[in-house]
């Protein structure tokens, strides 16, 4: 059977949509019946709280898996949304740099855990905005990264360093890595600058860049509050049907076959 598709959402930027297109993007592949598994690689655990998961029932973790203390399959709990489960943050995430970078397998400790994944998985990885020991070790154990980019002036500027950690991982511990896409994320077409970061992004990067964009949408904003994807709080709004175009662009990348929910 095919291997799990291991995805890494990383962008050292913060507050560029990062979490919530992890969140949606993954409850939008499970709509189309694909099962998906969330990895919260971010000490802020907020998609972990975005999925519904109260920080007092987490009693397992990312950090477990990291560690080795649990396996993927022990490690992941469901969640209210059918074949999306999630692998959840704690503030243990936090000290990861410091309890793990004596180890001599630090930046295998994530790919290690995740060789027990089940075949045809989609597995997201949603990093902490930094390009420390943790998003490398999604790196690491990715099969390819997918980079939000919010629609603002610095963007692009930004992209050329996450770019380089992925060179760099590449050519030291996991030669197979690719970028799998950048999203435009928070975009206002109304908003000249937002129309020319695109353009100048569809320039630089080319087809890397995904045709769908997603919108700024008040919906997308308030629906983290109520624990739950956009899909599920507004499934018309522009939101979601920005993330549901997303998914099947996604798909149609992964070359995904189709499932009858």
């Amino acid at each position: 059977m095919p291997d799990a598709h291991i995805l890494a959402i990383a962008n050292q930027k913060g507050g560029v949509g990062k979490t919530t297109t992890a969140i949606n993007l993954g409850a939008a592949l499970s709509e189309m019946g694909h099962e998906v598994i969330l990895i919260d690689l971010d000490p802020q655990g907020n998609a972990s709280t975005g999925l519904g998961i109260d920080p007092k029932k987490r009693s397992l973790s990312s950090f477990d898996l990291l560690t080795g203390d649990v396996t993927l399959q022990a490690g992941r709990c469901p969640t209210a949304f059918p074949r999306l489960s999630i692998v959840p943050a704690t503030s243990d995430l936090s000290s990861a740099d410091a309890q793990l970078s004596q180890r001599s397998d630090r930046l295998r400790l994530l790919s290690q855990a995740l060789r027990s994944a089940p075949a045809e998985t989609i597995i997201l990885i949603d990093c902490p905005p930094a390009l420390g020991l943790l998003t490398v070790n999604a790196m690491v154990a990715a099969d390819a990264v997918l980079v939000p980019l919010q629609a603002e002036f610095y963007a692009l500027e930004g992209l050329s360093q996450l770019l380089t950690t992925v060179r760099e991982v590449r050519s030291s511990a996991n030669p197979t890595l690719r970028i799998n896409g950048v999203v435009l994320t928070m975009s206002d077409n109304r908003n000249n600058l937002s129309q020319q970061v695109e353009a100048d992004a569809r320039a630089t990067l080319g087809d890397l860049v995904y045709a769908t964009v997603i919108p700024r949408n008040v919906r997308v904003s308030e629906s983290p509050s109520h624990a739950m994807p956009v899909l599920n709080y507004d499934p018309q709004s522009k939101g979601s049907l920005a993330y549901r175009q997303l998914a099947a662009e996604f798909a149609a990348r992964l070359k995904l076959p189709e499932v009858v929910s």
